[in-house]
């Protein structure tokens, strides 16, 4: 990226970085089973030096200060590369080894038959929120006069609904944050839920163990909508949001709705993807998309990133790039469909299956194929 700036007494300046991403490439769907301070560098024509990212006194490091992609003009805000090295406090974003997102392979996941299907208890109610653009995302923010709490799958505790964002591309081929076989879509719905048995808010359990869980579902383009995101998303109202910090009051929704047919899902453990990218969240991943049309995804390609006074940025590809796995498990409750040999849970088998967790794998260890209908229905 390269960004002018101009001051006093000074020539035209460059400012120069390396964002250090790799691109995802989709592959065949077909699987065999389901701290420290950073430099920038300045150049100028004649001047080169370097300087630190990170100064505890700077009145530009606070919790706002980051963003998504580099921005058109104007001061320099770090993009996911350099959210670690701008604020000490948010160095898990560079040295955690359980961020978020990932690439799932479903070559690697495991088969857990003791993940049971996810329970949403609504009260036979329906609830309101207030719908933001917060610069960032689509957020969803429920009130606290009807209260939606998620139990069962991999949670020990119950869940308490506390937002829901979208994640979506400048294009269909990208836009969800979590990628399959390294296939990203044109969207991701992101229910934020909060341990309420432990923690009192969401901020405190937000930087505590066992604290949140996130669902996640992927969104794909089509002929007919979601009928939750058709609330959300109809051109009466998302046009109330254009601008940042615009916000637009919704009333009767049925949290059910947002969810797809499924009781299948994909599960591990990882962190927010947003800063300062805390490790305490269990992530649900639904098997199954929702949809929403073409004239809904342009509509939220035409949200800005900034207020009415200033340029235009689209709210697009507000997706942070995916993390290492780093050996851990990834889970489903997707059944195994047996081919050969039978897979006993004994500790020899459990051993093989370990090296399956995003390592290497012994020869012929490989869990069995799963069944031809699970993660072929997302894609």
């Amino acid at each position: 990226m390269y960004l002018n700036r101009k001051g006093k007494g000074e020539g035209r300046l460059l400012l120069w970085y390396d964002f250090g991403v790799e691109e995802g490439y989709f592959t065949d769907p077909h699987p065999s089973c389901l701290g420290s301070q950073g430099t920038v560098l300045l150049l100028s024509q004649s001047l080169s030096f370097a300087f630190p990212l990170a100064q505890q006194n700077s009145p530009k490091i606070h919790e706002g200060w980051w963003a998504y992609k580099e921005v058109v003009q104007g001061s320099f805000v770090p993009v996911p590369s350099f959210w670690g090295l701008v604020n000490s406090a948010w160095n898990l974003c560079s040295v955690g080894k359980r961020q978020s997102p990932v690439n799932i392979e479903t070559s690697h996941m495991i088969f857990d038959p003791f993940l049971t299907p996810l329970r949403i208890n609504t009260g036979g109610r329906k609830v309101s929120g207030t719908m933001y653009n917060t610069g960032r995302h689509v957020s969803l923010r429920l009130d606290k006069e009807h209260l939606v709490n998620i139990s069962g799958g991999p949670m020990t505790y119950s869940h308490r609904l506390e937002e829901i964002r979208l994640h979506f591309g400048s294009e269909d081929s990208q836009g969800s944050e979590h990628l399959l076989n390294g296939q990203a879509f044109s969207g991701e719905v992101q229910l934020i839920h909060y341990n309420h048995e432990l923690y009192t808010n969401v901020t405190e359990a937000a930087k505590s163990p066992n604290g949140l869980v996130v669902v996640s579902i992927f969104i794909k383009v089509s002929d007919s909508s979601n009928p939750f995101l058709n609330r959300m998303l109809n051109r009466d109202t998302i046009t109330r949001i254009t601008y940042k910090n615009d916000a637009y009051l919704l009333q009767g929704l049925n949290i059910e709705e947002l969810y797809p047919e499924t009781s299948s899902f994909i599960t591990y453990d990882g962190s927010m993807t947003i800063p300062p990218c805390y490790e305490t969240a269990s992530w649900i991943i639904m098997n199954k998309p929702v949809y929403i049309t073409r004239m809904q995804m342009h509509s939220l390609r035409l949200l800005s990133q900034n207020q009415p006074s200033q340029i235009f940025l689209s709210m697009s590809d507000n997706f942070r790039p995916v993390q290492p796995l780093n050996n851990r498990c990834i889970r489903t409750n997707i059944n195994f469909s047996l081919q050969g040999k039978d897979c006993p849970n004994n500790r020899a088998q459990k051993l093989q299956y370990r090296g399956g967790c995003g390592g290497s794998e012994p020869e012929g260890s490989r869990p069995p194929v799963l069944k031809g209908l699970a993660l072929s229905s997302i894609i």
